[in-house]
């Protein structure tokens, strides 16, 4: 049994315990953290891998001034020398270490590197600033290669000049040279998802424009309110198709010029055109491709609902699916030929007259390949195109 006199005693006797537990735990998480790794093989290992990617997080989008500024202390760690610097063709993009005095000479160093494509080492003789106390007296200087061009030198300066650290330099620099290759591919697919919106917006359908003025000129005498509506309809739409600026926008805004042209077509078919559109709001903000869902929804209206008698009903469902939004754009058209179909995917059709293979494309150039149009038809079963785009993607962005 306890008496009250033993309580003071025992609160310090379970204080002081509770505190050894969580130093002894603490010590058992650092020893556990350090066995981790097995080997200071291991740590090194990690470490250089680590670097790295913090290193490529900057080379990522190619070689500037900025980019190479914030890449430099991650090489130089990696190389493990006083100082280290980036050229280019035209000037010195990075120093970063010690004796930055000597960087305006970086440049004339990497000349004969950016000329013939070869390591060069240089002693004292050419590094060296008379300043006794300067560690930097001697430079390794590797060539950066992307698509068989010297873009770049990377030169490690410090006190000495070793075999090992020679070879370690010009490792780094392909290293280098892989992460400006990647980042100029990237470009690359820019450029080419640029080029199919071009493309896509010089062959916004005559055919639909011719229709959709004929069918505004026929309301204007008869329905002068509806024409002007139309009109205002008309130039909306043109606007956003025509529009500059980035590549990507949110799925409500394409939703939102898709209804335009909606409208527009069902001022020419009438009540013979029927629409349905099941949209999760929680997707509204996902950036989409710029145009990749109205030209499904043209194929939809004019080679499904054109050519069939009777009534016609289009369906566009946005629906969330955990990481990705799904995008079904379905009619109950005459439905085509699976083989035409595969032909205009594949580009050997020139019957794409409104862009399917287009927004394929683009779709697979931007996701990959498993994110491109995914075509259901069969003649006299109507059509049901679905794609999927990733609810969060890295680097993409709707263009505001």
């Amino acid at each position: 049994m306890l008496n009250a006199s033993d309580l003071p005693t025992l609160g310090i006797v379970v204080t002081t315990g509770v505190v050894l537990a969580a130093l002894a735990w603490v010590l058992a998480r650092a020893v556990r953290r350090r066995h981790e790794f097995g080997s200071p093989v291991d740590r090194a290992t990690y470490d250089t891998l680590h670097t790295a990617s913090l290193a490529s997080q900057h080379l990522r989008d190619g070689l500037t001034p900025e980019s190479a500024s914030k890449a430099a202390k991650h090489l130089r760690a990696m190389l493990g020398t006083q100082a280290i610097a980036l050229c280019d063709n035209a000037s010195t993009l990075a120093w970063d270490g010690k004796g930055s005095h000597h960087r305006e000479q970086v440049w004339r160093h990497a000349s004969e590197v950016l000329a013939s494509g070869r390591t060069v080492v240089l002693d004292a003789r050419d590094v060296a600033c008379g300043n006794p106390n300067c560690e930097i007296r001697t430079a390794i200087l590797a060539p950066v290669i992307s698509e068989d061009r010297v873009v770049a030198a990377l030169a490690a300066y410090g006190p000495n000049a070793s075999a090992g650290l020679a070879r370690a330099t010009e490792e780094v620099a392909v290293w280098v040279s892989t992460q400006v290759g990647l980042a100029e591919l990237g470009r690359q697919r820019t450029r080419a998802v640029e080029a199919e919106l071009r493309a896509l917006r010089a062959q916004i359908s005559p055919h639909f424009i011719f229709n959709s003025l004929a069918a505004i000129a026929s309301f204007v005498r008869t329905d002068p309110d509806r024409a002007r509506e139309l009109l205002l309809e008309f130039a909306d739409f043109t606007r956003y198709a025509l529009r500059r600026g980035g590549a990507f926008t949110t799925l409500a805004e394409e939703l939102g010029n898709i209804e335009r042209y909606l409208a527009l077509e069902q001022a020419r078919f009438g009540d013979r055109l029927q629409i349905s559109l099941q949209v999760a709001p929680e997707v509204l903000s996902v950036a989409v491709p710029f145009l990749a869902i109205q030209p499904l929804v043209e194929n939809a209206v004019r080679h499904g609902i054109e050519s069939k008698e009777g009534v016609g009903h289009v369906t566009i469902r946005a629906s969330d699916d955990g990481t990705e939004a799904e995008i079904v754009v379905e009619d109950d058209g005459v439905g085509s030929d699976p083989e035409v179909v595969r032909a205009v995917l594949a580009g050997e059709s020139p019957e794409d007259s409104v862009g399917l293979g287009n927004v394929d494309a683009r779709l697979r150039q931007v996701y990959g390949d498993d994110h491109g149009l995914v075509v259901e038809t069969a003649p006299g079963a109507g059509t049901k195109v679905t794609f999927r785009v990733p609810k969060f993607a890295p680097g993409i962005r709707p263009s505001s």
